[in-house]
């Protein structure tokens, strides 16, 4: 690393010492929650971006136009607010004092004159005045996305090398306070090109047009990316805005397309992360950017959202001509609380699909105050289900066919965690109509790319309390345990029919493989311990450290413990302990792999944080220790 770079990342480290001493003792309880909020967003954010629609053929009358539609069309009252300028809005950078000045040619309201030159702060007023908030777009590095990419573009940046260099390295505390002081933005996009498109053999810099940098972050391979640099970075970002908003009200949104394994710490450093690459307007693009989020429930939660990417609906695949594609799409943004962000021209779009976007059943799953992201409860090559606990107590539950046939389902109230001899009513959140009920299991056959959505009230499996896999947004991963970076291979399989032949094809290339999940172990199995299986329960690594939120007259957590029998190492052992408001409540020996899981339980009366701890004792060179939570429960 180059002293230039390390100067540039000083401050941020500087930052996230509190970050660096809780990595020292990474398995220490703390019995506070580890979860900083970035900005505010107890669900998740919801509005329109220029991006999909427009590109860089981007004018201020354009968004304008598309903000009076959201208005208009009721979208902003069912809760799409917030309206995003993406990349194409800025001129340069003044040389003089730093300051970026705005496109005037597009953005015409911005020629104000006076020492400033330009300002954004009448159109953003504008937008206020709509009641509605204010979106804008930057990038962590020199230089943006579209000057890598976006070559034949006449709105890009202009003038000297320097001038155009308008990302935010080198200016963070001063554009984050031109951007939410001075022009008054609710909502900011920070791409990660300049950390990852400008190396010394990447066009850009080889045309002599700028300056070499990393890069930072490698695409496809977080092994080669500089991880602790990139979060650094961000993370200067975060305590600029804290320092610009210490109320708050903001989003962020770190848009590092699932790369340098910012699944992982998105959080730390952004209300809202990017798990994947950009979305386009194909079916199986889009669910490869779903696949990318399916399985991080553990990850996300009120005020920390795992982003697919912008909604495609009213586009290609998704356009009036495919409504059954447009409601999927919709349908698995909401079953996993992603952001909504609507990238259509809405000028063009049928009122079929604003009346889909508006969906107000759908909606209402997606942002349901719990914040929980819903949990695979079956998945094979063809067919999901999923199931997503709401803050009354029902469940949320999606069925998707992800084939080109039809497909019969078995819905079973288990997959509900819902007693199978009682009764289970749902109700149809597309049609807003009751869908009839069912004792034990019910049958459907969907259609291929077909996805229901409905809502389910029957009996809880428990008498008293829930399943903590149920509750994800209730957890938090202190320490994942993972210690050697591995791609996911389940997100990468959808691409087979989207990308070309003319190479080796799609490989696996977002990390996190390993992470805590629901009903599973981090490998994607079956929990099992000694052969004994657990259909609810959490499956994690060796050194791990989850923390769980326990509601007001809770009394007790129970779990069925031990090695998985799916681990890879199976020479070293595991003990378990749980913690509560800082306080050890239970505690077992070091188990071995095919030793019988035991019962771990815990007084949780007067407890409000929960913490789970797991350590190996010993090494284990066949590789991480599998261990589970069988059963996890609060009652």
């Amino acid at each position: 690393m180059t002293p230039r770079i390390v100067t540039a990342l000083a401050p941020a480290l500087l930052v996230l010492m509190g970050a660096a001493q809780a990595q020292q003792q990474p398995l220490a309880a703390t019995g506070r929650w580890g979860h900083q909020a970035v900005g505010s967003a107890p669900t998740p954010p919801m509005g329109w971006s220029s991006w999909n629609a427009f590109q860089m053929d981007l004018t201020e009358q354009k968004v304008l136009d598309s903000a009076q539609v959201i208005v208009d069309t009721g979208l902003a009252a069912a809760g799409y607010r917030s309206i995003n300028v993406d990349d194409g809005w800025w001129l340069q950078r003044r040389l003089t004092d730093g300051r970026l000045q705005v496109r005037t040619g597009l953005f015409p309201s911005a020629a104000t004159g006076g020492a400033a030159g330009t300002s954004l702060r009448p159109f953003t007023d504008r937008i206020h005045a709509l009641g509605l908030m204010a979106g804008l777009y930057s990038d962590i590095g020199r230089n943006a996305c579209s000057q890598a990419y976006n070559t034949d573009s006449p709105n890009l940046p202009e003038g000297t090398q320097a001038e155009r260099e308008v990302g935010l390295m080198g200016h963070v505390e001063r554009d984050i306070a031109l951007y939410f002081g001075e022009w008054n933005f609710d909502f900011l996009k920070v791409d990660g090109c300049g950390l990852s498109s400008y190396g010394k053999d990447r066009p850009p810099v080889t045309s002599g047009r700028f300056r070499e940098f990393g890069p930072t972050v490698v695409e496809g391979n977080a092994n080669q990316s500089d991880i602790e640099g990139a979060r650094a970075l961000y993370g200067r970002v975060t305590q600029a805005l804290r320092s610009v908003r210490p109320n708050g009200d903001y989003v962020l949104s770190v848009c590092l397309w699932g790369a340098a394994n910012v699944r992982s710490w998105g959080a730390e450093v952004g209300t809202m992360w990017r798990t994947s690459r950009d979305i386009a307007n194909t079916f199986p693009q889009m669910v490869h950017n779903f696949d990318t989020v399916a399985t991080r429930e553990f990850y996300a939660g009120p005020g920390r959202w795992n982003d697919p990417d912008m909604l495609e609906i009213g586009n290609g695949d998704f356009d009036g001509k495919h409504l059954l594609e447009a409601r999927t799409h919709l349908g698995l943004w909401a079953i996993v609380a992603a952001p909504l962000m609507i990238g259509t021209d809405l000028s063009k779009v049928s009122p079929a699909i604003i009346d889909l976007l508006k969906a107000p059943e759908v909606v209402a799953i997606n942002q349901d105050p719990a914040g929980h992201q819903g949990v695979v409860a079956y998945a094979d090559s063809d067919r999901q289900i999923l199931v997503k606990t709401l803050s009354d107590g029902r469940k949320a539950v999606l069925l998707f066919n992800r084939s080109g046939a039809n497909a019969r389902f078995t819905l079973t109230a288990e997959h509900l965690k819902m007693d199978a001899a009682a009764p289970v009513a749902l109700r149809d959140a597309w049609a807003r109509a009751e869908a009839g009920t069912f004792t034990g299991k019910k049958e459907f056959e969907l259609q291929p790319r077909e996805a229901l959505l409905f809502v389910a009230t029957g009996r809880h499996l428990l008498p008293r309390g829930y399943f903590v896999s149920e509750r994800p947004g209730n957890v938090f991963v202190a320490r994942d345990g993972i210690r050697a970076l591995e791609a996911d291979p389940i997100v990468y399989r959808s691409l087979a029919s989207w990308a070309a032949t003319d190479n080796g094809g799609t490989r696996p290339a977002y990390a996190g493989w390993g992470g805590p999940r629901a009903d599973s172990t981090p490998y994607d199995q079956s929990l099992s311990v000694q052969r004994q299986v657990f259909r609810h329960g959490i499956g994690v690594l060796a050194d791990t450290r989850l923390q769980l939120k326990v509601p007001a007259g809770s009394e007790r957590f129970t779990a069925q413990v031990g090695v998985d029998d799916s681990t890879r190492g199976k020479l070293a052992g595991a003990s378990f302990e749980v913690w509560g408001d800082g306080r050890r409540l239970a505690t077992t020996s070091p188990m071995k792999f095919n030793q019988p899981a035991r019962e771990l339980s815990a007084d949780l009366r007067g407890v409000r944080l929960v913490e789970l701890i797991v350590r190996q004792h010993g090494a284990d060179p066949a590789g991480p220790v599998v261990v589970t939570w069988g059963g996890a429960r609060i009652e």
